[in-house]
């Protein structure tokens, strides 16, 4: 076992509260985590070399366990209701102590890790967790100090991460028995009752989601992000299934972060040193890179075997659609060290609008940009879900509603300061439908959509003539090299352009409903950019 600095981590561990613990085993490297999973029974080896793990209850995020601890410090700046929950100060200490006395006499793993590529906005965590492969995960997505660094490492931030605790909800004041609470004041998080890995690397993103907008001025962004060969930095957003991390995973380009980023006044940086990445439907032909990655030290959650075998079926999601696999960032090859890039050129918000509605691609005003980021749609398709005859749309502010502490007109402002300031061109990608809604028309093409990305990129859309949609106003380009004329302007793809008229009218309506719950607090260039149920003259 890794022994540095022991009589030093002794006492870090009675300073954190854990001064009883059996044993507390300090900053292992992945093989020995490995090895301490298996010996517990707790994990297998799959063919490939990756540790396969099962979460147990939990398979994902539980939002609504998802806590935020009211006190001076946060009464008036966090965005309280279903995203923040509410929690009592005192309920945080005392179930703070119970969790440290569950642990007291139990092995447990230390993380010395940190979050944010960019020196400037770095913070230290110290994740202590119950389980092995727990603190692989922690391994794996957080960034990695040197052995040097290790030696004097101060923490900023405690992670408790204890699966096997379950919370009282008479006694500690949770909704049941999972949990996963911040307190912005002491710098901890708590989690327990709850497996699922990805509860750890989301708290981090909620907490830089309030500091570095907060306190540092610093946009932190729920998406993926790319640098060109001339150092050409692009911002990739986008909600599960419109092509974010297809799209962003450019060979001819090289990748920054697939998931979490700050743009402060000087460079766009990842907040982490991994990946944690969806396994369903995996395959070396879909998501080479992905694939590729799942190797020794990577971890897999909740994935089924072919039977008799240790070779992975991704098709099998029996136990979950939410399989994922968690490594490290340098295990993608073109992925750049640090993370950090310059001030964006371009920006895509992706949407798949299954109703066949939007431009393929528009490019959006700074307002449009602000009211589109606060938005964040795309539409789920037919036959995807049970109860879905026909599109649905989901909204989620800032792409990334579940995550934001502060109102996301906080964020879209900074949004619309940085944009003005840098001169950024924001497009809005349409990877859905064209010629009619789903039933009716086709889906884009994926050559289409990366001919667009390509031509936005290289600046020949600036060259191009553009139109403008009815109902939402979005500034279409007339041409685009490699993609066919007449798919550009929407209503004109439409065989019956009645029907057309019904559906525009019928999404413009719904996203003006869904944005009054935000309207309050936007200013008026975001309202003026809202789309209209009536078509413009």
């Amino acid at each position: 076992m890794n022994e540095i600095g022991l009589k030093a981590q002794d006492a870090s561990v009675a300073q954190l509260g854990l001064a009883h613990v059996e044993m507390a085993y300090w900053n292992l490297n992945p093989s020995e985590l490995v090895e301490e999973t298996i010996m517990r029974g707790q994990g297998t080896l799959t063919d490939v070399g990756a540790l396969a793990v099962d979460t147990g209850e939990f398979t994902g995020r539980s939002p609504k366990d998802k806590f935020v601890v009211y006190d001076e410090n946060t009464k008036d700046s966090v965005w309280w209701g279903d995203v923040n929950n509410r929690f009592e100060a005192d309920k945080f200490d005392a179930l703070h102590n119970r969790m440290l006395a569950y642990l007291s006499g139990k092995e447990i793993w230390v993380r010395d890790a940190y979050a944010c590529a960019d020196p400037q906005f770095r913070i230290n965590i110290r994740v202590v967790n119950e389980y092995p492969w727990s603190n692989l995960f922690s391994y794996n997505l957080f960034l990695r100090p040197t052995a040097d660094e290790i030696k004097t490492f101060k923490h900023d931030w405690v992670i408790i991460n204890a699966p096997g605790f379950m919370a009282d909800p008479k006694i500690d004041g949770t909704r049941q028995h999972n949990f996963a609470i911040i307190n912005f004041t002491k710098k901890t998080i708590l989690i327990g009752g709850t497996a699922y890995t990805g509860e750890i690397k989301k708290s981090i993103f909620a907490v830089l989601n309030y500091i570095l907008p907060h306190e540092k001025k610093v946009l932190s962004m729920h998406c993926s992000a790319n640098i060109g060969k001339n150092g050409d930095t692009a911002i990739f957003f986008g909600l599960s299934g419109t092509g974010k991390t297809t799209l962003s995973a450019d060979p001819n380009r090289k990748l920054i972060g697939d998931d979490e980023h700050g743009w402060s006044e000087k460079s766009v940086f990842n907040f982490e040193g991994g990946c944690y990445a969806k396994c369903v439907n995996l395959s070396a032909e879909k998501e080479p890179q992905i694939f590729n990655a799942i190797k020794f030290g990577s971890l897999l959650e909740n994935i089924n075997c072919y039977e008799g075998t240790t070779t992975v079926n991704y098709d099998d999601i029996s136990r979950t659609e939410n399989t994922r696999v968690s490594y490290p960032s340098n295990y993608i090859d073109n992925a750049v060290t640090p993370a950090v890039g310059d001030i964006p050129k371009n920006i895509f918000f992706l949407t798949c609008d299954a109703f066949g509605v939007l431009p393929p691609i528009s490019k959006l005003t700074t307002g449009q940009a602000m009211y589109h980021f606060i938005s964040g749609y795309k539409a789920k398709v037919a036959g995807t879900e049970m109860g879905i005859t026909e599109p649905t749309t989901t909204f989620s502010a800032c792409f990334g509603k579940a995550f934001l502490p502060l109102h996301p007109t906080k964020y879209a402002e900074l949004l619309g300061e940085k944009l003005k300031k840098h001169n950024v061109n924001v497009w809005l990608l349409n990877t859905g439908w064209v010629g009619g809604s789903y039933g009716v028309g086709s889906r884009i093409k994926l050559s289409y959509t990366r001919a667009l990305i390509t031509a936005a990129l290289s600046g020949e859309l600036d060259k191009v003539e553009y139109g403008e949609t009815p109902y939402f106003g979005l500034n279409f380009p007339k041409a685009c090299a490699g993609v066919p004329t007449e798919i550009l302007e929407p209503k004109s793809a439409w065989a019956d352009k009645n029907d057309y008229d019904k559906k525009a009218q019928n999404l413009a309506g719904q996203f003006t409903k869904n944005f009054e719950q935000y309207a309050s607090a936007a200013n008026d260039e975001i309202l003026s950019a809202a789309p209209k149920v009536a078509a413009k003259a």
